[in-house]
């Protein structure tokens, strides 16, 4: 049932929490003055900025510290090019690859693995050679996750894996059967790749044609029908995308699968997630990024672009905006045409556990997911610890609000209180874990309004997605939502792409 904010509005009267659960310590995270929602909408309505009263010289700045911004970062001081700025909005570099760390552990706020790239993803593998993660062909074991990887709640217990696997009929298996036949024959087309832009170079009319229909009118089309095989694809667009399989673009859907090997060795996971390679770049490149740095206004001034932010003005050469895409409407002047791909918001949370709850099935996994539920589950952040006894744990849990428009979910995103979330939350994991109020000590909640692009029907090939995916001039865009995919890959594409070309127009003076 699609959550109205009817139905929101009522819930949050007379859905209180037990009792008990006041005892629950916690909060939200990262909404302080200076912070996360407070900053994007001191932006967006344009007040309480001034101008700069210093100003600096610098030939590029580089806006926005998340793993784009790190990476233009990370491709100008490899090859050389040490004059450049890092401008972060936020206290702590990385986007959503951040983390937190407890007496317990460390554990990601969002981003918690990256999946092994194969040979043809040179960049990432670079980079994984430079972290020590891969010396030739050989991955350090270490960091690759334990067994078991994946679980799913499914009839009353766990199965091992994702793909659901108990109850099935001979029509579900041989649907499914026929699901990965199809992707296969796509995936053998080459279309399909990591970085997206490598495969869109190798895509015919008939590949793109599947971007002007969603997921789910494909699905008709090939008489997928199995409730199982529905459901499973819709988690993973929405694990991905955070979007149902009737919102997204078919091709989009259909690169989730196609884009990667059927088996790897992967994922590369850390009880930080993806803070564990956030860490050692920052390590690298720290001396570059400037904290709490919110640019209000990037525009011409002369040959040169002035960036303004509320204590320091910097004039450059070139600009990487690696920045969220739509904020450019808000920040650059002239504004650029209207960005055509809406964010999906979302909500993680952290939950501190003093000892684990019952459990019944398959034994505890570093990813853990119950089908049917509105959330996409959650990860062990102790999972990879090698200890035989741990006796207390962080969970990590991830909800996508999926269902209507992205506007109308970002109002029952902020609308609900923490009281409101925490119980969404622990009612959820009630479904598999009866005793988890018993469990918990500590919840604390993110809530993220625009966490990843939702490529509906016709965003991919969308002319302005597009024209703004290729670099020119000096001010480039570099933010992962270019390829409407939120990979650390992407990413990494998008950052290193922009810094070559900056590298080369700024090397000529300008343009």
């Amino acid at each position: 049932m699609r959550q109205t904010r009817r139905r929101f509005a009522s819930a949050a009267l007379v859905g209180l929490a037990p009792k008990g659960d006041a005892q629950i310590a916690g909060g939200f995270v990262f909404e302080g003055a200076r912070e996360g929602l407070e900053q994007g909408h001191r932006i967006r309505g344009r007040v309480g900025f001034q101008s700069a009263p210093r100003r600096e010289k610098v030939p590029v700045v580089i806006v926005g510290g998340g793993v784009a911004g790190l990476s233009a970062a990370w491709q100008f001081d490899r090859r050389g090019f040490h004059d450049f700025v890092v401008l972060e909005a936020e206290p702590q570099a990385g986007g959503n690859a951040r983390f937190g760390e407890s007496e317990v552990t460390a554990y990601p706020w969002a981003a918690h693995y990256l999946p092994v790239p194969d040979v043809r993803q040179k960049l990432t593998r670079e980079l994984c050679t430079e972290l020590g993660l891969l010396d030739g062909h050989v991955w350090e074991e270490r960091h690759l996750c334990h067994s078991p990887q994946e679980r799913l709640y499914l009839h009353g217990r766990w199965q091992e894996g994702i793909e659901p696997a108990i109850g099935l009929t001979k029509s579900d298996a041989a649907q499914f059967r026929r699901f990965e036949e199809l992707v296969g024959e796509l995936r053998a087309t080459g279309a399909f790749r990591v970085p997206m832009q490598e495969g869109l170079e190798k895509t015919g009319p008939k590949i793109a044609a599947l971007d002007s229909m969603t997921m789910a009118a494909w699905m008709e089309r090939q008489g997928l029908h199995s409730q199982y095989l529905r459901w499973f694809l819709d988690y993973s667009t929405r694990d991905d995308y955070g979007t149902r399989v009737d919102g997204i673009s078919a091709w989009a859907g259909l690169h989730y699968f196609a884009a990667r090997e059927p088996e790897d060795k992967g994922p590369l996971t850390w009880p930080e997630g993806n803070g564990w390679i956030l860490r050692r770049l920052l390590k690298k490149l720290g001396r570059y990024v400037r904290t709490g740095a919110m640019v209000y206004r990037v525009g011409r001034e002369g040959t040169k672009w002035l960036v303004q932010t509320e204590g320091l003005a910097y004039e450059a050469q070139g600009v990487v905006w690696a920045a969220p895409t739509w904020l450019a409407q808000w920040v650059v002047d002239p504004a650029p045409p209207h960005w055509p791909i809406t964010n999906a918001p979302w909500v993680t949370a952290n939950l501190h556990l003093h000892r684990w709850p019952a459990n019944r099935g398959l034994d505890y996994a570093w990813d853990n997911v119950i089908y049917n539920s509105a959330s996409l589950g959650y990860v062990i952040a102790t999972h990879q610890n090698l200890n035989l006894y741990q006796p207390k744990t962080v969970w990590t849990w991830y909800m996508a609000l999926a269902d209507g428009s992205a506007a109308d979910q970002r109002r029952i995103l902020l609308g609900g209180d923490y009281p409101y979330w925490r119980e969404r939350i622990l009612s959820d994991l009630e479904k598999a874990h009866p005793d988890i109020r018993q469990c918990v000590s500590r919840i604390d909640i993110f809530r993220i309004g625009h966490a990843m692009p939702r490529p509906a029907p016709g965003a991919i090939f969308h002319p302005e997605r597009m024209k703004r995916a290729r670099p020119e001039g000096t001010l480039v865009y570099a933010n992962c939502d270019l390829s409407a995919l939120s990979l650390f890959e992407e990413a990494q594409y998008r950052g290193v792409t922009a810094a070559d070309h900056l590298m080369r127009v700024v090397s000529r003076g300008g343009a």
